[in-house]
């Protein structure tokens, strides 16, 4: 019986320890947001945060989109061969790459590069009392830290997912006609006559939602850092990971939101 009653006991008190993280976060994500839309801006910090997380994350999302492109390419002949399907790898391809796998791979590629500076930062702040001293000298943490680069996240993203789609439907191209024999002209007209607007669309929302958490998470768990040196490097894992499982999570919402009949 005592067995039963701790099993129920830690089951309980892990969801109310799930639903106070989630609430804090909730919380925390509505404060920032906030301070986007009322005055002081600090433009010299947005532009660094758009600079650090969209220029300087390209050359990772471009490798990764165009290798991914031509994989994708490479695998879908394997498999469509056997049915006498290849024409239809440069749909495939498109599709895959502006649907699901441009803003997927882009926002874990960018979760793991600077979700994990972000909270690196901030947490080194917070322990060392540097984020105490901004509220001493009249500087509200939320607006000069976590404004600006929640508002960074949501537009820097995307512009990579533009540069992911670009590279991964060229690696496609690259594979299909010169390893695979694919015509070019035939290549080129079925991607552009299958590629519809709404794809290229819903692969940018995800990205500016992607690009959202991955900066909510950076900032969250660095801000709430407690312990010193250890308690930076759990903040750094968590946000990586946290950032991980939600663009997974949110992708799935998010399709189903766009693609469900």
């Amino acid at each position: 019986m005592n067995l039963i009653l701790d099993s129920l006991a830690a089951i309980g008190r892990a969801i109310i320890g799930a639903c106070r993280v989630a609430g804090s976060l909730a919380l925390f994500a509505g404060i920032g947001l906030s301070h986007l839309v009322r005055p002081p801006w600090y433009g010299r910090l947005f532009g660094r945060a758009l600079l650090e997380i969209g220029y300087f994350s390209l050359p990772v999302v471009a490798l990764t989109a165009v290798f991914t492109g031509m994989v994708l390419a490479l695998q879908s002949y394997t498999g469509f061969s056997r049915f006498s399907a290849e024409s239809a790898i440069a749909n495939v391809v498109v599709l895959s790459i502006t649907r699901e796998l441009g803003p997927v791979l882009a926002g874990l590629m960018v979760a793991g590069r600077i979700g994990a500076a972000m909270a690196a930062e901030i947490g080194t702040m917070r322990v060392t009392d540097q984020i105490d001293a901004l509220s001493t000298l009249s500087t509200n943490p939320m607006k000069y830290l976590v404004a600006p680069r929640l508002l960074a996240g949501i537009i820097a993203l995307p512009m990579l997912v533009v540069v992911a789609d670009i590279l991964g439907v060229l690696g496609g191209f690259i594979v299909s006609t010169l390893k695979l024999g694919f015509n070019v002209g035939t290549y080129l007209r079925n991607t552009l006559d299958f590629m519809q607007t709404m794809d290229v669309t819903s692969g940018l929302v995800k990205a500016a939602v992607f690009g959202f958490l991955i900066t909510l998470m950076g900032c969250y768990q660095g801000y709430n850092s407690r312990g010193g040196a250890e308690g930076v490097g759990a903040a750094t894992t968590a946000a990586v990971v946290s950032a991980s499982i939600l663009i997974l999570a949110f992708d799935y919402v998010l399709t189903e939101m766009f693609f469900a009949r």
